[in-house]
């Protein structure tokens, strides 16, 4: 079989747009509602808060600022309004996801807290639940967790939320990558105190930009949108007596994102023909996708992902920036994958280097299963027992192109040089 690279670029995760996006866009333009006020807002707000289930959704620019607002909310209700020169969570620590984009725990420190970052299990890719429990024996004290759905598919929320009540603690949920994926039944986002979705470009449903908070308390819902309005007061000139952000999602951005809305099922289901098709062209080579328990939930399949068998893996070495590895006959590793992968014009992606493995947040403590992940050696695999489990995923995964406009003929083709690697 010749393979050519593609003459179009194949993406990771492209925009897929309908028609209805651009309806709603000049019905802004036509009003001149093209500020942060306006009935695209109220409809895409309205219709998802309607497939969550919750309450009230509230419109935000970014998955990111929902999350900050989220993580302000949570913290005011724990501790109290803080000083206007200092973070609700100054000199608190909150457990956070590991295995997960920085967006996720980046508030954490715009409050003034410490993230102590919580380590993955490998039955999800997503936070594990006796690392959590581990945690607090360590730090008792702590009082908020942050928790990420990794790549579309829901964690243990059901054993987290039983481990967080059981302690006193406040989830911010990040369904950022998940929305429209269910947990027993149930909507991600909702299993939180206060939920957070993504809008982003490259996500299920996107707007371009743009972010919604998930609440069920309407109380709630009113402070984040003030507080994402600059938190004026209701006078007649411009009162501030708490600190506020522009934070608020345009008229236009709700605009498509009013008109992806009605289409997640369908994205849903192309992402879930994806991963089957890879799951089902991998099946004789030494990997495995990116799993979910079966029996608990139902991916939105955002992006399809493998990891590579243990004994199946080149050597290969990472540095901060840069990496090697060595070709060998019947193995391969990430590297060596996403390099094919380029080489035809189209796009993967390393699995999330995770947060305790970064520069930033190299000092913050980090936990895994048998306790302090920081007082152990650089060695994450001991007498056969993963230490250090996000780690060992981040060194032996990778996300594969999951655009759901790449035809059946493209993914074979994906599908063939991967193949090719372990050869």
């Amino acid at each position: 079989m010749e393979i050519k690279p593609f003459e179009t670029k194949l993406y990771l995760s492209s925009p897929t747009m309908h028609g209805e996006e651009i309806k709603y866009i000049q019905e802004a333009y036509d009003t001149n509602w093209m500020s942060t006020i306006g009935k695209n807002i109220n409809e895409s707000e309205k219709m998802v808060a309607e497939k969550i289930g919750c309450k009230a959704a509230v419109a935000l620019s970014s998955g990111t600022a929902a999350l900050h607002l989220a993580i302000k909310l949570a913290g005011e209700k724990l501790y109290g309004q803080p000083k206007a020169s200092h973070g609700v969570l100054e000199g608190k620590k909150v457990f956070c996801s590991d295995m997960t984009f920085d967006a996720t725990v980046n508030p954490v420190a715009y409050e003034g807290g410490e993230a102590v970052f919580i380590d993955t299990e490998a039955d999800t890719w997503n936070m594990s639940p006796k690392a959590l429990e581990k945690a607090f024996e360590i730090y008792p004290e702590v009082k908020m967790v942050v928790v990420a759905h990794l790549y579309g598919t829901p964690g243990k929320i059901g054993e987290i939320r039983q481990i967080c009540d059981k302690h006193g603690a406040l989830i911010v949920e990040d369904a950022a990558e998940s929305f429209g994926a269910t947990y027993e039944g149930k909507q991600t986002g909702l299993f939180g105190d206060v939920g957070v979705i993504s809008f982003n470009g490259n996500k299920i449903i996107t707007g371009s930009a743009g972010g919604m908070l998930l609440t069920q308390s309407l109380e709630d819902a009113d402070k984040i949108r003030k507080w994402s309005t600059q938190s004026r007061e209701d006078a007649p000139w411009y009162q501030h007596e708490e600190l506020g952000y522009n934070y608020r999602m345009s008229n236009v951005i709700a605009g498509v994102v009013r008109g992806q809305l009605p289409h997640l099922e369908e994205h849903i289901a192309q992402k879930k023909a994806i991963y089957n098709r890879y799951k089902e062209g991998f099946k004789d080579l030494p990997v495995s996708m990116n799993p979910f328990d079966e029996k608990k939930s139902e991916p939105n399949f955002w992006l399809s992902c493998l990891i590579i068998d243990k004994d199946a893996m080149c050597k290969q070495v990472r540095g901060e920036k840069d990496v090697l590895y060595v070709s060998e006959p019947g193995k391969s590793c990430p590297t060596e994958i996403l390099e094919a992968i380029t080489a035809l014009n189209a796009e993967g992606r390393p699995i999330w280097k995770p947060m305790h493995m970064q520069p930033i947040y190299r000092s913050n403590p980090f936990i895994t299963e048998q306790g302090n992940g920081r007082a152990r050696s650089n060695a994450y695999i001991d007498e056969g027992t993963i230490l250090d489990v996000g780690m060992d995923i981040f060194e032996r995964g990778l996300c594969l192109p999951s655009d759901n406009k790449m035809t059946p003929e493209q993914q074979d083709v994906i599908i063939e040089i991967v193949k090719r690697c372990f050869q």
